[in-house]
């Protein structure tokens, strides 16, 4: 780890390096997750060609006329699907500076169930910009195998069977946000997006290079998580503290806007278990057992161990008005 880092480093590669190796990096990915929650990942086989498309299509969104992203505007989306406007998310209750499409599962709308259903449906596209559609399903694709394969590993490091997450996964729940963070002309720090854990297993966040802004907490205090050149930012969920008996801790993030007229383009990529499953709590080795201090008691945020509750209660929160339109019996209910 570099003397300037505040994370360490992960070479993904290793795990195709022969038996030694690859022990070596599930340690260091089980020590890294366990001391810290997040790191630094490299060696992970994407081209820089399919980043560049990605932030391409990413700038071309965001330059599109009002017009044109405000007709997907998630507001219209029960799903909690498309574009949300400057200050259209909230983190703890305050506003977040930044602009966004979410993009989850291409799926039919699922009318009655549990309320994390809800959740299930279409995307919403703009007719405006459509390449932007195949360059996120290639996205998708190739983080997909990137999460399944630290997922293996992780379950081996964790003293399960291999296959542990692909048997409780189901069919994944995911989540990319394309973010914009516009600069402000604030003399002081403003709220990008304020502190929060990630409600899920895992996340992997592409930064745009040379643009700083994310914070994790450490002993109590914010330390800057630089971008990397050619490295994803990774951190574990609440899911993955739940499972390990919090063994593994969800770590408090945020990102802190740049001054104009500097701006920032990040592209998180959420991958959980389907809405239905439940992650089991891991069976860990008597030695890791005993370092496992109890999922984080926090009555104002309480972890589920059904990932749709757990999605559910973080969307529900981060769109009021979306929740407002569409969802005003669970806003009810909650208060």
């Amino acid at each position: 780890m570099a003397a300037e880092l505040s994370l360490p480093i992960l070479d993904l590669s290793k795990l195709d390096d022969g038996p030694d190796a690859a022990a070596r990096f599930r340690d260091d990915l089980r020590a890294a997750t366990h001391d810290v929650g997040f790191f630094y990942l490299t060696g992970t086989g994407i081209s820089p060609e399919l980043e560049s498309r990605l932030h391409r299509a990413a700038l071309d969104f965001f330059a599109l006329p009002d017009e044109d992203k405000l007709a997907i505007e998630n507001v219209n989306s029960p799903h909690f699907r498309g574009y949300t406007r400057i200050g259209g998310e909230r983190t703890q209750g305050k506003v977040d500076w930044r602009e966004q499409i979410d993009i989850g599962p291409e799926r039919e709308a699922i009318e009655g169930g549990p309320a994390f259903n809800r959740l299930i449906g279409p995307n919403l596209w703009p007719e405006a910009q459509p390449e932007l559609r195949d360059v996120v399903a290639e996205w998708h694709a190739t983080l997909s195998e990137v999460a399944r394969k630290l997922l293996r590993a992780w379950a081996q490091t964790l003293g399960a069977q291999e296959t542990y997450f692909d048997e409780h996964f189901g069919d994944p729940s995911t989540l990319i946000k394309i973010v914009r963070y516009p600069g402000t002309h604030e003399p002081e720090p403003q709220q990008g997006v304020g502190a929060h854990k990630d409600s899920g297993v895992l996340t992997l966040l592409w930064v745009e290079p040379g643009k700083g802004g994310l914070q994790v907490e450490r002993d109590g205090a914010w330390v800057d998580a630089p971008p990397v050149s050619g490295a994803f930012v990774v951190n574990i969920g609440e899911l993955l503290e739940y499972a390990t008996g919090g063994y593994l801790k969800a770590t408090n993030h945020r990102v802190v806007s740049p001054q104009a007229p500097n701006e920032r383009i990040s592209i998180p990529f959420f991958f959980n278990p389907a809405l239905d499953k439940r992650l089991p709590l891991i069976d860990l080795p008597a030695e890791l057992a005993a370092e496992a201090k109890g999922v984080t008691d926090d009555p104002g945020n309480p972890i589920h161990a059904l990932y749709g509750e757990n999605a559910l209660k973080s969307r529900l929160r981060a769109h009021p008005d979306v929740a407002a339109i569409h969802h005003a019996d669970l806003v009810d209910a909650s208060a």
